[in-house]
């Protein structure tokens, strides 16, 4: 169903790596565009060795196969006149191109957007950087932990007797890649109705601070009391409680807003005081009561009164369930001859997913069939 997607027929080169400007391209892969990948000739994408387990495919990292399905390869040394005309060559053809290099090395390398849009101005160039183009951040490594660290985010996670928890996903990475991705699909919307192309600047800094939005305007407009995080099964600082994960007799339960008198009369146990000021001490009560029964017990028993509660699932638990199956996540790709499995887009376009079964290229693989069709010299 490839021609009925939305943006079947437009061009993308993925000059970028990691996992934030590739993840960007793969979106735009998903819903239908040629996706060509420029790669180091003998390095490649550093992703393809940047093991995150001991679990590889033919010596490329499972997260680079994950990241870099629907693509293809071709290797460019931007150091070499000929291999950067040819990348003028096809930047002059593209529709979107992706970049994720630190601020004004691309320039160096001769193929920073203002100059590629000085040739193509209908493209649109998306570039992700770590903490923004100038400023005193702009020439640190842009990388997740440490963009977690310095976005202050880590003060949200864990309860408050903990230090500092980093979210146990690349989130700053992921977050960049989805903004790029809607800042390229306005852009391309825009170029439809005026004709002009646009350059879509993000960072894993603004990506994390937009991601926080909802509790920085809260501490913006409170006077600069820092976020409080419950002693007790924190899971945001700045709900009361229940809100939180408890334990149960032989798992772990999530509760959601709900009224204290509700679950007072739920649970048979006292829970006076306010929901948010006495959180701890109603927190620990309310735990202390989750673990008497079994995880079944209370969801069946909690949800007659429709109180919004739900299992703590792990991976197998997730990947067993009917409702996951429902929705039709996961798809096998062909990788180095071999199947794997991977996940779909998670959008549905027309009550269709998108599936491409075909996998993260080898580098240069289709070095030659590009070079002949875009007229190397």
């Amino acid at each position: 169903m490839r021609e009925d997607l939305p943006l079947d027929g437009l061009l993308v080169l993925d000059m970028a790596q990691f996992l934030s400007g590739p993840s960007a391209a793969l979106r735009l892969g998903d819903l239908g565009a040629r996706v060509i990948k420029v790669e180091r000739p003998g390095i490649g994408d550093i992703c393809r060795s940047l093991y995150l387990t001991d679990t590889d495919i033919a010596g490329d990292s499972t997260l680079f196969h994950a990241i870099n399905r629907n693509k293809e390869s071709i290797a460019l040394d931007y150091a070499t006149p000929a291999d950067r005309d040819f990348l003028y060559r096809l930047a002059d053809r593209a529709d979107v191109v992706i970049q994720n290099f630190r601020p004004g090395v691309a320039d160096r390398l001769g193929v920073g957007p203002q100059l590629l849009r000085s040739r193509n101005p209908r493209l649109v160039i998306g570039t992700i950087s770590g903490y923004g183009a100038d400023g005193p951040w702009a020439g640190l490594p842009g990388q997740d932990l440490l963009a977690q660290a310095l976005a202050g985010a880590m003060w949200l996670n864990g309860s408050a007797d903990d230090g500092p928890v980093p979210f146990g996903l690349s989130i700053a990475d992921m977050l960049a890649g989805h903004v790029i991705t809607e800042g390229v699909l306005a852009s391309l919307v825009r170029r439809g109705i005026k004709g002009v192309g646009a350059h879509v600047e993000t960072s894993l800094l603004e990506a994390l601070v937009d991601f926080q939005f909802e509790v920085l305007t809260t501490y913006l407009n409170d006077g600069g009391r820092a976020p409080r995080r419950a002693k007790v099964r924190n899971a945001h600082a700045y709900l009361a409680a229940p809100y939180g994960v408890y334990r149960t007799a032989d798992g772990w339960l999530a509760l959601a807003m709900t009224p204290l008198a509700t679950l007072e009369k739920m649970l048979d146990v006292k829970l006076k005081g306010d929901a948010f000021r006495d959180r701890d001490r109603l927190q620990f009560a309310i735990a202390e009561r989750m673990v008497q029964r079994d995880t079944a017990s209370w969801l069946a028993h909690l949800r007659t009164e429709d109180i919004w509660c739900a299992q703590v699932m792990d991976w197998p638990g997730l990947l067993a369930s009917e409702a996951f199956r429902r929705l039709d996540l996961l798809q096998p790709i062909s990788a180095r001859n071999r199947g794997m499995i991977t996940i779909k887009g998670p959008v549905r376009i027309d009550g269709h997913r998108s599936c491409h079964p075909v996998g993260a290229p080898h580098m240069d693989q289709h070095g030659s069939a590009i070079r002949a069709e875009f007229g190397s010299t």
